[in-house]
């Protein structure tokens, strides 16, 4: 697997950090994503919360998945903009016990985007999060399938699958 290009690069948003836990992201279940749902679209969510001291509501598009084959291996998939729109970001909750220096790759289709960091492990699992590009944000709404693959070894790769049917529409549902 490659390196991520720029736009799949780690980009740390402070402001963002909290977004995650407001959307209340606190366990490593599969139905972790809470706050009300505003609307479907294919497999993902658009959930919405107001977290303890914001001014206004944050939504995201979420969509939470385990592998096929190993039940207690799931993402969390959560793509949100900034406060100020003028950023998108992807982020990733992982299971704990996976290979951090691996960090999370990612194939689009046929597409292998490449790998990216995790940023960090909470105790309910560990965060990958990049600022996507225009040219990511486009190959997710062409796309059918993403997977994204964690690391248990370096040599032992799990692919978890994700729709994509509805990202497009989700996302641009997103205020």
């Amino acid at each position: 697997m490659t390196v991520m290009p720029a736009g799949w690069i780690v980009r740390r948003a402070a402001a963002l950090s909290g977004a995650v836990l407001a959307l209340g992201l606190a366990t490593a279940a599969p139905a972790f994503a809470q706050g009300a749902v505003k609307s479907a679209h294919g497999d993902w969510q658009v959930r919405c919360d107001t977290p303890p001291g914001a001014k206004a509501e944050q939504c995201a598009l979420v969509q939470n998945v385990t592998a096929e084959d190993r039940p207690n291996v799931g993402l969390s998939v959560i793509v949100l903009k900034t406060a100020d729109k003028k950023q998108r970001i992807l982020r990733v909750l992982a299971p704990l016990g996976v290979l951090l220096p691996s960090g999370l790759g990612l194939k689009i289709d046929q597409t292998d985007i490449g790998r990216t960091p995790f940023v960090r492990c909470l105790p309910n699992g560990c965060v990958a999060e990049v600022v996507m590009d225009d040219k990511l944000l486009e190959q997710l709404k062409a796309g059918t399938n993403a997977t994204f693959i964690v690391f248990q070894t370096p040599e032992e790769g799990i692919g978890i699958p994700i729709a994509l049917k509805g990202f497009g529409e989700g996302f641009d549902k997103l205020p």
